[in-house]
C-alpha cells in the first residue's frame, strides 16, 4: 500500500540483541492531506530504513509504502503499519516507486475521438397494451372492468 503526507514526528528509537544479532526499531508519523487529514504512525526495521527516514526534514510531503499487519496477545488485537520504503515527494512530480519495483512507467490516458455524435434511437411506445382479440375470449365472458390494466 501506498501514503501520501507530511511527515510530523520522528519517534524515537529502539535498539536490542537478538539470536541472529543486534537489531533497531524505529518510527515515524505522517498527516495525509485531504478535508479530513489522518495522523498514521509507521514502524520501521534496519538501519536502512531508518536513515531512509531521518535525511528527510519535518514538515516534509513524503510517500510511505507499507504493509499492515495484525496480530493477537492474551485475546487482545494489535495492528502495525510496517513502512518498506519512505521518500520525499515533490508535487506535480511523478514518484519513483514504479520504477523501483520493475514495473513500466505509466502513460497518460488518452480520450478516444468522437467524429459524430449518435443520435438517439426512437422508438414508438414499447409498452401499449395491445387489443385482446374477441376470438380469444369464452363466449359470454367479457374483460373486468377494474382500476389496473392487470389481466389476472
Amino acid at each position: 500500500m501506498e501514503l501520501t503526507g507530511k511527515l510530523i514526528k520522528i519517534l524515537p528509537e529502539t535498539r536490542g540483541e537478538s539470536q541472529r544479532g543486534p537489531w533497531v526499531r524505529g518510527g515515524f508519523v505522517i498527516e495525509s492531506d485531504g478535508d479530513y487529514p489522518r495522523q498514521v504512525a509507521f514502524t520501521t526495521f534496519g538501519e536502512d530504513r531508518l536513515s531512509m527516514v531521518q535525511s528527510i526534514p519535518l514538515n516534509s510531503p513524503v510517500i510511505v509504502n507499507f504493509t499492515i499487519e495484525s496480530r493477537e496477545f492474551n485475546e487482545r488485537w494489535y495492528t502495525d503499519c510496517r513502512a518498506s520504503r519512505v521518500q520525499s515527494y515533490v508535487p506535480g512530480q511523478m514518484p519513483s516507486t514504479a520504477a523501483g519495483y520493475g514495473y513500466p512507467p505509466v502513460q497518460p490516458m488518452q480520450t478516444p475521438q468522437v467524429s459524430q455524435p449518435v443520435p438517439p434511437v426512437v422508438s414508438p411506445t414499447p409498452f401499449a397494451a395491445a387489443p385482446t382479440p374477441a376470438s380469444t375470449m369464452p363466449s359470454g365472458a367479457s374483460m373486468p372492468q377494474s382500476d389496473d390494466d392487470l389481466p389476472f
